[in-house]
């Protein structure tokens, strides 16, 4: 039996929640954009209007000024979006319990098992498309389609306040036309690098032989040309189900211009502290650490390494760290913005094998600290013990990565 699933994203999420509890901004071109005295003054979402002006999604909110000079900017309330979307869920966990959230606004449904209730795929869609518009005050696009990857891109199709079908039988006159980067994990880095080799649309993608897709991009290029005809068995997770986690990360863009391995030191240890704290409270110890370096003309570049002695510590995260920045960067221009990820992530209480250079019963007794103010904090709040190195930096020490963590979708090829 050919599945059916559907892929629900909300239009233009933050913006529409914003309209929604602010009327008086019903009708103006709208944009929910980052504290521009804290240097993070870029356009997070944006409503219709706004879009029709040119307003783009991660520009600097000066430009999107001078698109659309009555542009309303207001900022973002991450606390209430999540409570919204979560209320939006629950309406879907009507229909089916096999949910499966992309990020904060969108989400998989397998309604397979829904039809005798609920009637076709697309009446199904249809049905949760009216009753977001009418019972949430927001409008949802819906893609239907016998895989994940082409309900996703179904609900892109067509926006907003649409549902698009696309069958196993028209994907291709449906799909195969449009650019390549449409496809789900092809960005656009990912698109350049296939139109390098000719492949322009997704027909072209589908129509390549595979055995090259290899050669030129590994085991991404044979995932690619398996979405691209239609072979995605994914399952839909069910709510409250969650992929195993990969990695922990936080980035920041710093207060001011940073223009010395000190600053950049203060910079990486808050990042540090807020990853250090997610692996201890997911019972996770990093087996590899990556920083990205933006500098002040927006060029990033992205290093890593493995670790022979897995940690949680956040004083070891950041030395980690700044091996990394210091044999990586020159300081030709300052630095911008920073982010430490952590990866291969191994459970707590699992084996592993210790190095000769490190101080066991030192970072044991580290760890036990560093989870005593972990429980400090958690009763008191962040700021009742602090590191005496933030106070000689109050600009960078009061940063709270932790706080400001969202969660997004994986990122792309």
């Amino acid at each position: 039996m050919e599945r059916v699933i559907l892929h629900s994203d909300l239009n233009n999420c933050y913006a529409s929640i914003e309209c929604l509890r602010r009327p008086e901004l019903r009708g103006k071109p709208v944009a929910v954009g980052g504290d521009e005295k804290q240097r993070k003054g870029i356009v997070l979402a944006k409503n219709e209007i706004a879009k029709s002006c040119g307003v783009k999604t991660g520009e600097t909110l000066w430009t999107a000024r001078a698109k659309c000079p009555q542009l309303q900017v207001v900022p973002p309330d991450f606390s209430l979006y999540v409570k919204f979307c979560k209320a939006v869920r629950e309406l879907y966990y009507q229909y089916t319990d096999q949910i499966e959230p992309f990020g904060l606004d969108e989400a998989w449904l397998d309604v397979t098992g829904s039809r005798r209730l609920f009637g076709t795929g697309e009446e199904i869609a249809q049905s949760i498309r009216r009753r977001v518009k009418e019972e949430m005050g927001v409008t949802v696009s819906v893609g239907v389609s016998f895989n994940k990857v082409f309900a996703k891109l179904g609900s892109d199709m067509k926006k907003p306040d649409a549902v698009t079908v696309i069958t196993s039988e028209d994907y291709r006159e449906k799909v195969w036309p449009l650019p390549v980067d449409n496809l789900l994990f092809v960005g656009r880095a990912g698109g350049k690098k296939l139109r390098r080799h000719g492949i322009d649309t997704i027909g072209d993608l589908a129509r390549s032989d595979l055995r090259t897709l290899e050669l030129w991009f590994g085991k991404n290029g044979a995932l690619l040309h398996r979405f691209a005809n239609g072979q995605d068995n994914s399952r839909v997770m069910k709510m409250g189900q969650q992929h195993p986690v990969k990695s922990i990360s936080n980035g920041s863009t710093a207060p001011r211009d940073l223009v010395n391995r000190y600053e950049v030191r203060m910079m990486f240890l808050a990042l540090a502290e807020s990853v250090a704290e997610r692996l201890r409270e997911g019972g996770f110890l990093a087996g590899g650490v990556q920083i990205e370096v933006k500098d002040s003309d927006f060029k990033c570049i992205q290093r890593q390494t493995t670790l022979i002695c897995p940690t949680n510590i956040s004083g070891e995260l950041t030395d980690i760290a700044m091996e990394l920045f210091c044999a990586n960067y020159d300081f030709e221009k300052p630095v911008r913005a920073l982010s430490l990820r952590t990866y291969n992530l191994r459970e707590e209480g699992e084996w592993i094998q210790t190095g000769l250079m490190r101080d066991q019963i030192a970072a044991e007794r580290m760890e036990r600290l560093e989870r005593t103010v972990d429980s400090l904090r958690s009763r008191y709040g962040r700021r009742c013990v602090m590191r005496a190195a933030f106070l000689c930096d109050p600009e960078i020490g009061a940063l709270d990565p932790k706080a400001q963590h969202i969660i997004f979708p994986e990122g792309r090829f």
